[in-house]
């Protein structure tokens, strides 16, 4: 076993702190608005939702966050997660470039979910806490955190986006075998959920649907929080041990990458694995490109406007400044389902219209090709939202072959597929569609963004 394979497998090696991107930025982004009176919120307006820890975390000035020895107690049943060369797929495209996979499929739930959840479990329980709401999409999330709360003994109940209620219904069973109690979204348990069906009784969901529903749930309750597995700052800071520990690991093999590339949806694993390295680019140390990969079904940062909009699709939550495609925006059902969020995390979208990275979007049918030939060369079966990630790697590994460029590309493979296999099926029958949304869809949706003058 040689040193590099040491630094994959050692689990001294899982950080000791998180990475806090927003001490190293040359501004702040725009502060969240409170939707009632559209001023800045306060720490007391989040904490109906969040106790105070994670509340803190949002907005600390902090350079690192030390990371508790219960939380990294639980990390040690599956970090430090591999970083691996994929050096068959190299070798089938070809290509000079070489390429390297940070996985994340190895931890409970088979996502870097859990990188989050688990900690936000954790400070919930610190505080008191017994019970936790949220949605999930793809299912990822979501069994993240039923894991999570059982870890720490909380009850958790779940709103997963009816799209993916219906394909993946071993993601619900997974995350009802951790004990959470699960409901399709919408729902009629809900108002938010009971408006939506009785306007659009087949309504297929959307993410911002199910937080609505997610939120509603957890409000007015004292032993009940929310929790959230993307999009907020605290998501992201959590999530930077996949790119601590890939840094370190990178540097075992020798190598110092010339792109990073990642799927973007709410932005957390993008955020996770980039933000260390931009860390580093920002000191002068190292000058790698960064590039986000989104959904053409779903293209927040490629199609979307930068403005105050909700989070969610009934107005509960704050208003964030962010690349949005309107928060009454509804994605067509592509099975990407944890991409499929109508807009962009606010710090995410800040470093994007400062120029500190570029975006692309990509069809599912390239991305689902891309995964089939990662699946045959390299034996892992990438979920839908990384082989978005993994179809401009392979495009840019090919534009390699053509120049002869010896590239170092790194991603991050954020889950595995093996809960996903009906939509291969799909793809292999010849039984799945692109689809992009007419610009008057987004236009129309664009139409319904809040005012942001205060009230009053």
């Amino acid at each position: 076993m040689n040193n590099a394979t040491r630094v994959l497998l050692d689990e001294s090696r899982i950080p000791h702190a998180w990475y806090n991107i927003l001490a190293d930025l040359p501004s702040p982004p725009p502060p969240p608005l409170h939707p009632g009176t559209r001023r800045p919120v306060a720490p007391e307006d989040l904490a109906p939702l969040f106790p105070m820890e994670l509340i803190g975390q949002e907005a600390t000035a902090d350079r690192f966050v030390a990371i508790p020895e219960s939380v990294r107690d639980v990390y040690r049943l599956w970090r430090p997660t591999p970083l691996i060369r994929a050096r068959r797929l190299e070798r089938a495209l070809g290509t000079p470039a070489r390429v390297y996979y940070k996985y994340e499929g190895g931890s409970p739930a088979g996502s870097h979910k859990v990188n989050t959840a688990v900690p936000q479990a954790y400070y919930n329980a610190q505080q008191g806490i017994r019970r936790l709401t949220t949605e999930t999409g793809a299912g990822q999330w979501g069994s993240a955190l039923a894991f999570a709360c059982a870890q720490y003994d909380l009850e958790c109940e779940i709103w997963m986006v009816r799209a993916s209620y219906d394909q993946k219904p071993h993601r619900r069973s997974l995350m009802r075998v951790y004990g959470a109690t699960v409901h399709p979204s919408p729902s009629a348990i809900t108002g938010a959920g009971s408006e939506i069906l009785a306007a659009e009784p087949g309504s297929p969901g959307s993410l911002g649907i199910a937080i609505s529903e997610a939120v509603e749930a957890a409000g007015g309750s004292d032993d009940t929080r929310y929790a959230l597995g993307s999009v907020l700052n605290h998501v992201l800071l959590h999530q930077t041990v996949i790119g601590e520990e890939a840094l370190e690991q990178l540097a075992a093999f020798g190598e110092t990458p010339d792109l990073i590339v990642g799927c973007t949806g709410g932005g957390s694993n993008f955020a996770g694995l980039m933000f260390p390295f931009l860390r580093e680019k920002l000191a002068g140390r190292i000058d790698p490109e960064i590039r986000a990969v989104e959904p053409a079904a779903c293209p927040s940062f490629t199609r979307g406007t930068y403005a105050y909009d909700y989070g969610d699709a009934a107005g509960f939550t704050p208003m964030m400044k962010m690349y949005t495609l309107g928060h009454g925006f509804v994605p067509d059902p592509i099975h990407a389902g944890g991409l499929r969020y109508h807009g962009m995390s606010p710090l995410l979208s800040h470093m994007y219209d400062l120029g500190m990275f570029g975006a692309v979007a990509r069809t599912q049918r390239e991305c689902f090709e891309a995964g089939l030939q990662f699946a045959r060369t390299e034996g892992i079966v990438p979920a839908p939202e990384p082989a978005h990630a993994l179809a401009e790697t392979v495009a840019e590994a090919l534009r390699c072959k053509e120049t002869g460029e010896r590239k170092v590309i790194l991603t991050a493979l954020c889950g595995h597929g093996h809960f996903d296999l009906t939509a291969y099926d799909r793809y292999l029958a010849g039984d799945m569609k692109d689809v992009a949304p007419a610009q008057k869809r987004i236009d129309h949706a664009l139409e319904g963004l809040p005012a942001t003058e205060p009230a009053g």
